[in-house]
């Protein structure tokens, strides 16, 4: 191995030991620190910090095909395993239609605004389809729906410059940990709210553990010579990244659905390590250099989160729907698996596998949500 490969291979394992390890730190100063700048953010910068300070080169390491090879498919595999369809009977049939609707607003609503902008200043044509600033908008489709898996596929597909893609991602962080503030307000604000706008909706009972009865059967073991075995037969067929995409995401549900014993708690551990590496991978080609945004496009950004919001109090209104679901199915549109517990605890702790199971959803959906992105704006 060159001396590159080498350097690039151990600043990778120290991310990943570092992001993991501060994860579990309980100091409280780190808790508050990490809850404006979590941990899976380091895992891009660290190894950018590195390439910069000793002025590194390692944007053509082994590390990069291999992540876009195996450590891809294997963590997309992860995710999309991790979604039994068996229990989203239990979240009920308005909820559902609420957290879609809620997804095809973030899916779409870019391409209206970008529409809405250029028609009005010939400047924001120029900067999101003359200088293709749209392909910052599709990472965070995916990272709203899906998550850092689907983040990071979408930039693929997207082909989204690193410097704007960094970028991105810090505005990303900000927006949502500042969303996330303002729904652990509105939670608690919900039956009153829910009386104001003259909807009676009772909530579901309590859960009593039902989404703990499956997958923790199969051995971790297991799991992971599937998981080798499936990506290596997808990359011995030698597809389009595309076309990886889409058959991975198929066969990893098939896993999670026809396999009644499946492991998805270990599923999602596998993913979750997959995707630290896969930022910290991502990181070795950051250039500091271009660390900026338009004006128009944070504008853009805010305006497509506040309308998202209102979009979902509507269509809560019109479903008669309690609005105790639209911060729950905000928060797991744009929030995950961590933060739409964390806020759906602060209204009632019997809720939170709902909020789970939609976040689970968002994860495994947030892909084809960006596809339908990428197309809107390649029509255009």
């Amino acid at each position: 191995m060159s001396f590159e490969d080498i350097a690039a291979t151990s600043i990778v394992v120290l991310t990943l030991v570092f992001v993991l390890q501060i994860s579990k730190v309980e100091n409280k100063a780190i808790k508050v620190a990490l809850d404006w700048f979590p941990a899976i953010l380091f895992a891009y910068v660290i190894p950018a910090a590195f390439t910069h300070i000793f002025d590194w080169n390692l944007s053509d390491v082994w590390l990069h095909p291999f992540s876009r090879n195996w450590i891809i498919p294997i963590t997309l595999l992860a995710v999309m395993s991790a979604l039994p369809v068996r229990q989203l009977a239990i979240v009920g049939f308005r909820p559902l239609i609420l957290f879609f609707f809620g997804s095809a607003i973030i899916a779409t609503l870019p391409v209206l605004l970008v529409l809405s902008f250029s028609a009005l200043d010939t400047n924001a044509e120029l900067l999101f389809l003359g200088d293709s600033y749209w392909k910052g908008l599709v990472p965070i489709v995916g990272g709203w729906i899906g998550g850092s898996t689907s983040q990071l596929i979408l930039k693929e597909l997207a082909n989204t410059p690193e410097s704007l893609f960094l970028s991105v991602l810090v505005l990303d962080n900000i927006l949502v940990n500042i969303w996330t503030i303002l729904m652990f307000q509105f939670i608690k604000k919900a039956d009153s709210l829910s009386k104001l706008f003259n909807i009676n909706d009772p909530l579901p009972e309590q859960l009593e553990g039902e989404t703990e009865k499956y997958g923790r059967k199969v051995k971790p073991i297991f799991v992971l010579l599937i998981f080798l075995a499936l990506a290596s037969t997808i990359y011995l067929l030698n597809l389009s990244f595309l076309e990886m995409v889409v058959s991975l995401s198929v066969l990893g549900f098939a896993l999670g659905n026809f396999i009644p014993s499946w492991n998805a708690q270990f599923s999602l551990k596998i993913g979750g390590i997959g995707i630290v590496l896969v930022m910290a991978i991502l990181g070795l080609k950051l250039d500091f250099s271009n660390l900026t945004l338009p004006m128009e496009f944070i504008q853009l950004v805010l305006i497509w989160l506040i309308l998202h919001f209102v979009g979902m109090l509507l269509i809560a209104k019109l479903l008669r729907l309690n609005l105790v679901w639209v911060p729950i199915a905000s928060m797991a549109n744009l929030g995950g698996i961590s933060t739409a517990p964390a806020v759906t605890a602060a209204y009632r702790k019997d809720l939170m596998p709902h909020a789970v199971l939609l976040a689970i959803l968002s994860m495994v959906t947030g892909t084809a949500w960006g596809f339908l992105t990428i197309f809107l704006f390649q029509s255009l």
